[in-house]
């Protein structure tokens, strides 16, 4: 099955006919389904086309979003002020669309009161007035708790 520059169908062809015919035209015969009985071919300017399909992948990457992971860390003996300021910054984060990953650091002694710092970021994510869900749990790491919440 053959279809010329235009689009128009030609109908069934032989190779040698569909080749002549493209080379005629100083144009390439190019195969666009191969699996279909009879496979469909093209007489199109294979450079071109291969520009487009680039032309084509760039604008759909340009337009992709991408979410980034905004990171805020916090400690056991933050201050409320502190912990406004940063909530506000999380509230930002949130309402641009990013993820964001709440530590809190131990040190020390701080590591003997694990009940303490949990208690502590559950508070902190507690008071976000943004909407959002909690994408990863309240979950322990080498050096304090983390979670990771995201928009709604």
């Amino acid at each position: 099955m053959l279809i010329d520059e235009n689009g128009n169908s030609l109908g069934e062809m032989s190779n040698v006919d569909a080749l002549a015919l493209s080379k005629e035209k100083q144009l390439d015969l190019v195969e666009v389904s191969p699996n279909v009985s009879p496979p469909v071919c093209k007489i199109i300017d294979y450079g071109k086309m291969q520009y487009q399909q680039a032309k084509q992948k760039r604008l759909a990457q340009a337009k992709q979003k991408t979410v980034e992971v905004k990171g805020i860390r916090i400690g056991v003996r933050t201050d409320e002020h502190d912990l406004g300021f940063k909530k506000a910054q999380v509230e930002k984060f949130l309402a641009k669309g990013d993820k964001v990953k709440i530590e809190i650091n131990l040190r020390g002694r701080e590591k003997a009161h694990l009940d303490l710092a949990r208690k502590n970021i559950r508070n902190f994510v507690l008071s976000i007035s943004v909407p959002y869900k909690i994408e990863d749990n309240i979950k322990r790491f080498p050096g304090g708790f983390n979670t990771l919440i995201a928009p709604q």
